[in-house]
């Protein structure tokens, strides 16, 4: 603390006043760094937002978000589910499972028991040693699919499961507590994942796993293939198919077996013309467009405003909430105008739609005025027509053709463009292309963020510099507090002496 001297001046005053001027290139610096950074900020909040769009392209350029296609099941419905593809054709038929594929597998004859016990006893935390008895190796081994594996006596049932099913053997165990049998079942489907299963090496000192559970490389059951019936109800043509999975695609439509039809009788299935989910999905996607676009064409054309710069420490102390509130939209106003990056945003969008405006308006999707900036318009109407009686050419536009290599479709041409923007925002900001929610820090390693370090290395400097030369204005009054207080002693005393 400093305390003003017997000469009655308010030092404190004097130096602050001093220093204010000397204060404005270091405001002038710290106003520059916080519109730096709330620039910064403005390119994050944009990123997010295309992230979440261009993620959402890649999500409709999937077949399934586009699907016209409507599959409905009638008869027996517990048996199978159906759901049509985009490319299902509108045949009627009937399935009938008489046969369910099963996958390898094994299971114990009987249930795992400790030593010397006659039932079924042993839980998931029985040990090895506990089953094995005096007889216990100090190890075992087995070998599934080419994979050999060791056991501990100490180790339990729970964890000879473990150990089976994180060794890449592609097989699951499983244990059973209330029969006590132990099962391996192969994790995929058909013939060529068929379990093989043998026990130690001859030249190995370890125990087989296989004699003590009592398994038998004849326990291995062998993957069976399902039968499944189509007919055609329409013309009464049939067909077998025999699939190695429960599952399988017949005129377009999946098929997921979940259980023999038996004598309940057949499933039927009917597939027409549903353009709902399309309906949805071109709808979702003008909706974000616009909006996107909107984003873009507002921090554009916003009202740059150069007389309200950052507030500084002092100016704040001076003014209400709402005051500053009010001071700081219009300090962040304008701060993207112009921007480069964003301009060719929007114009790389904007081609990218113009390109295809005539197919777009023939299915019902059209720009609106000149004044709206390209935003998109929909004739439900006749987008669902269009949908209803040629969904392929409306699919061609946005997710592309089969039967054209060449061709450009709107989802995955903007989703390029827009990935081409987020690396610009990523040199230019230090953004992250994969944010969806704007909490990722910002890279160092950028543009701006170059620009803030310089900024930063400047303040500190000039903070330092500032300090010191405060330090150096309170030293002088207080050489000139000192010296007055010596030449008003020294009065003082010639006074006395002329009285």
């Amino acid at each position: 603390m400093r305390i003003n001297g017997f000469s009655g001046m308010d030092i404190d005053s004097m130096v602050t006043s001093m220093m204010t001027a000397k204060r404005a290139p270091l405001n002038k610096l710290n106003q520059q760094k916080q519109t730096l950074e709330w620039t910064r900020d403005s390119y994050r909040e944009l990123n997010t937002k295309i992230v979440q769009f261009r993620d959402k392209l890649s999500s409709m350029s999937k077949s399934e978000t586009m699907n016209t296609q409507k599959s409905t099941l009638t008869g027996n419905t517990t048996a199978i589910k159906a759901e049509a593809n985009a490319d299902a054709s509108s045949t009627p038929m009937s399935v009938v499972v008489n046969k369910l594929a099963t996958k390898s597998n094994m299971q114990t004859s009987t249930g795992l028991r400790t030593a010397g016990s006659s039932t079924a006893d042993a839980t998931k935390n029985t040990t090895l040693e506990q089953i094995a008895g005096g007889s216990a190796s100090d190890t075992y081994e087995l070998n599934i699919n080419d994979k050999t594996i060791t056991f501990l006596k100490t180790d339990t049932i729970s964890a000879v499961m473990g150990r089976i099913n994180s060794e890449g053997a592609n097989v699951t165990a499983t244990f059973d507590e209330i029969s006590g049998k132990f099962s391996i079942t192969a994790k995929e489907y058909g013939d060529s994942n068929n379990i093989k299963l043998t026990g130690a090496d001859k030249q190995a000192k370890s125990s087989t796993l296989m004699d003590l559970f009592q398994i038998s490389s004849t326990d291995v059951k062998a993957a069976e293939k399902g039968e499944v019936i189509v007919t055609n109800t329409a013309d009464s043509s049939s067909k077998t198919y025999n699939p190695d999975k429960n599952s399988l695609v017949v005129n377009g439509v999946s098929l997921t077996l979940l259980e023999t039809t038996g004598t309940t009788g057949p499933a039927k299935i009917t597939t027409q013309s549903d353009p709902t989910k399309a309906m949805e999905t071109i709808k979702s996607f003008v909706d974000t467009y616009n909006d996107l676009l909107s984003t873009f064409n507002t921090k554009l054309s916003e009202q740059k405003y150069r007389n309200f710069l950052p507030l500084t420490a002092d100016q704040r102390k001076d003014m209400k909430e709402d005051e500053i509130k009010q001071w700081e939209e219009k300090a962040k106003s304008g701060l993207l105008k112009n921007d480069s990056i964003l301009s060719s945003a929007v114009s790389s969008m904007r081609m990218i739609i113009s390109s295809k405006l005539g197919d777009l308006s023939s299915v019902g999707i059209t720009t609106g005025q000149y004044y709206e900036n390209g935003k998109l318009q929909i004739n439900e109407e006749k987008l669902k027509a269009a949908l209803t009686t040629n969904p392929e050419k409306v699919l061609s536009i946005f997710q592309g053709s089969s039967a054209d290599v060449n061709s450009k479709p709107i989802y995955s041409e903007l989703r390029s463009k827009l990935d081409t923007t987020l690396d610009m925002f990523v040199k230019k900001a230090g953004t992250s292309k994969f944010d969806t929610n704007g909490s990722m820090t910002f890279k160092t390693e950028s543009v701006m963020g170059d620009q803030l370090k310089g900024y930063n290395r400047r303040i500190t400097d000039l903070t330092s510099r500032l300090k010191d030369a405060e330090t150096r204005y309170y030293k002088q009054f207080s050489a000139m507090e000192s010296a007055m207080s010596k030449y008003q002693s020294q009065s003082s005393s010639l006074t006395g002496l002329l009285k």
